[in-house]
C-alpha cells in the first residue's frame, strides 16, 4: 500500500509559550488516516490536513464501543534531533488490542513507517523546552453504520499528534491514593489488558469519587476478591518492598505497559530483584507500618513515573516516608528513563529510534 501525502493549504500557528502547553488540548496541522473494508482490506492511506470526521449516527463505534488506541511520544533531544521511544512495541500492542476487539490488524512495518513519516513532516511541532514532547495517538474505530452486535466491516485507523507540556508543573511530587473497595477496573476474561475506551469510561465514576475526597488517583483491586493490587488510575503500579521491586503480574486484567517494561529492565540493571506478583491490601499497610514498604509509584507514557506518598483504604491511611518527598529509587528510575528519552545519556537498549 502506498502512502499519499496530501497538500496543506493553511497552517496553524505554533505554540508561542511552551510553558503553557497542557496535555491533549492542541493538535498539529496534519494527521494520518487509512480505511478498511471487509473483502478489500486496508486502503487509501494518506497524510492529510487535520480535520473532523463525518460519521453516520449509526456508526458502530458509537453504539458498541469497538475502538482501540495507543499512546507514545516523540522527544526533542539535546542535539536537536527528534526520536521516538519504543514505537514498535506500541504498534505490536495495537495489533494485540485489535485481535481482542475483533478488529482488523494493521501491517506493523507499514504503520510504524507511517507514524514516523507523519512525525517527521510535523517535526516543527515537537517542542524544545525541558520536559515537553509530542504525544502520538494512534486510534482505530468501527465506522460501519449498523445497529447490530457483531464486529464491524468498516474501520478508520488514524494517528493524531499533540504537543504536550511537562507533566509535573511543580516538580516530581508524591500523590495521594484512594483505594476503592467497591468499584473495579477489570475482571479476568475481560478487556483489561487492552487500550480500549470502555476501560477508561468505566473508571471515571470512581476517579470522580476519589477527587471529591481530596485524592489524586484511584487504586484498583482485583474483581474477584477485592484484595489484590492491580493498577493505579490508568497506570501500572510498582512497590519497593523488602528492597525488591514488586509489581502486579500480567494475567489479562492490566495493561502491558511499555514504561512498565522499561522500568523493570532498568531496575534489574541497577541490581534490584524484580517480582511480578500481586500484593494484597494487608501487605501494603503492614509493609508501610513496618518499614518493609519504602516506595511506590505509577508508570505510564504521560507521567513516566508518578511517586506515591500515601494510601487510604476505608478509614485507614498509611504514609510512605514523609509523604512529600520522592523516594530515592523512584527518582533514580525517573531520571534514568527520561535521560535516555531526551538523549542526555546513551541508549544501550535500542529503545530510541531517531528520525
Amino acid at each position: 500500500m502506498d502512502l499519499e501525502i496530501l497538500p496543506l493549504t493553511e497552517k496553524k500557528p505554533l505554540p508561542k509559550d511552551e510553558s503553557s502547553l497542557v496535555f491533549g488540548k492542541e493538535f498539529t496541522d496534519r494527521m494520518f488516516l487509512m480505511e478498511y473494508q471487509t473483502g478489500r482490506g486496508w486502503h487509501s492511506a494518506r497524510i492529510k490536513p487535520y480535520a473532523p470526521f463525518i460519521l453516520d449516527p449509526a456508526a458502530m463505534v458509537l453504539h458498541y464501543a469497538q475502538e482501540i488506541f495507543e499512546g507514545l511520544k516523540a522527544f526533542r533531544r539535546e542535539d536537536g534531533t527528534v526520536a521516538l521511544f519504543r514505537p514498535a512495541d506500541n504498534v505490536a500492542r495495537f495489533n494485540r488490542g485489535a485481535r481482542r476487539m475483533c478488529m482488523p490488524e494493521v501491517d506493523e512495518a507499514f504503520f510504524l513507517e507511517a507514524i514516523k513519516k507523519l512525525v517527521k513532516i510535523e517535526e516543527e511541532w515537537v517542542p524544545r523546552s525541558e520536559g515537553t514532547s509530542l504525544y502520538i495517538r494512534p486510534t482505530m474505530i468501527a465506522t460501519e453504520p449498523m445497529l447490530g452486535v457483531r464486529p464491524a466491516d468498516q474501520y478508520y485507523c488514524y494517528v493524531i499528534l499533540s504537543p504536550v507540556g511537562a507533566y509535573y508543573k511543580g516538580g516530581l511530587a508524591p500523590v495521594k491514593i484512594w483505594i476503592s473497595d467497591h468499584h473495579v477496573r477489570a475482571a479476568h476474561g475481560g478487556t483489561g489488558e487492552v487500550k480500549t475506551g470502555g476501560n477508561y469510561a468505566a473508571s471515571l465514576y470512581a476517579a470522580r469519587e476519589a477527587a471529591a475526597k481530596g485524592y489524586d488517583q484511584v487504586l484498583w483491586l482485583d474483581a474477584k476478591e477485592k484484595k489484590y493490587i492491580e493498577e493505579v488510575g490508568s497506570m501500572n503500579i510498582c512497590f519497593l518492598y523488602d528492597g525488591k521491586l514488586v509489581t502486579s503480574p500480567l494475567h489479562g486484567t492490566i495493561l502491558d505497559g511499555i514504561t512498565r517494561r522499561s522500568v523493570l529492565a532498568l531496575a534489574r540493571e541497577m541490581g534490584r530483584e524484580v517480582e511480578e506478583r500481586a500484593l494484597s491490601i494487608d501487605e501494603i499497610f503492614a509493609g508501610a507500618e513496618s518499614g518493609r514498604l519504602t516506595e511506590a509509584f505509577g508508570t505510564g507514557t504521560a507521567v513516566v513515573v508518578s511517586p506515591i506518598g500515601q494510601f487510604t483504604y476505608r478509614d485507614k491511611t498509611v504514609v510512605l516516608g514523609d509523604g512529600k518527598t520522592t523516594g530515592e529509587f523512584t527518582k533514580k528510575l525517573y531520571d534514568t528513563l527520561t535521560d535516555i528519552q531526551y538523549g542526555r545519556v546513551p541508549d544501550p537498549h535500542g529503545w530510541v529510534e531517531t528520525l
